[in-house]
């Protein structure tokens, strides 16, 4: 759909550009905005790489395993299906420290991995089990403590206060959190 709905955009960004004679200013934008997208991935790819590496020395020492422990009683709660399934229990605690870390580029793949695993365990496998629902809103709520992404793009924009915004988004994960925990609950409730 968007690859249908973007070149109209376009098409008529240039239309009406050309009929009010802002076409040089377009053309010069276009530009501009490319630079200003190269600028920020480069800021953006430091970060990740950042926490990618914290992530992958956190994953090769015991710090993976005892975060799950510290996670368990959190994770036996939300995720009731798989109390036994280790290899689950882990890749959820590294996807989950990857969004309260603020790095949601990098939680994707550990997301990716966590489903899968709650895959395996997934009696029926054309539909969503209530682990995996409860994932996808963990993932979307994105509890951070320290939003990473959000300080990158704002500190590559000049901010004068890139870490200004840490307590709403704290505010917002939080009660976005709660939201779709509590709905998933409800959810599953009320299909049993």
């Amino acid at each position: 759909m968007l690859n249908f709905i973007w070149p109209i955009f376009i098409i008529i960004s240039y239309i009406y550009a050309t009929f009010t004679g802002n076409i040089e200013k377009v053309n010069t934008e276009i530009f501009n905005s490319v630079n200003e997208a190269v600028s920020l991935s480069i800021s953006l790819l430091g970060a990740m790489c950042l926490w990618c590496g914290i992530m992958k020395i956190a994953q090769s020492t015991n710090l993976i395993v005892k975060f799950t422990k510290l996670l368990n009683p959190v994770m036996n709660w939300l995720f009731p299906e798989i109390k036994d399934n280790k290899e689950a229990k882990e890749k959820i605690a590294m996807n989950m420290t990857a969004n309260i870390l603020g790095i949601g580029n990098a939680s994707t793949p550990l997301g990716l991995k966590a489903m899968e695993e709650l895959q395996k365990c997934n009696r029926n496998k054309d539909r969503l089990s209530d682990s995996m629902a409860m994932l996808i809103v963990l993932n979307t709520a994105s509890l951070q403590i320290i939003p990473t992404t959000i300080i990158a793009i704002r500190v590559s924009l000049q901010s004068k206060n890139p870490t200004a915004i840490i307590v709403p988004v704290w505010i917002a994960t939080i009660c976005a959190a709660i939201a779709g925990i509590t709905a998933v609950k409800l959810f599953i409730l009320r299909n049993k």
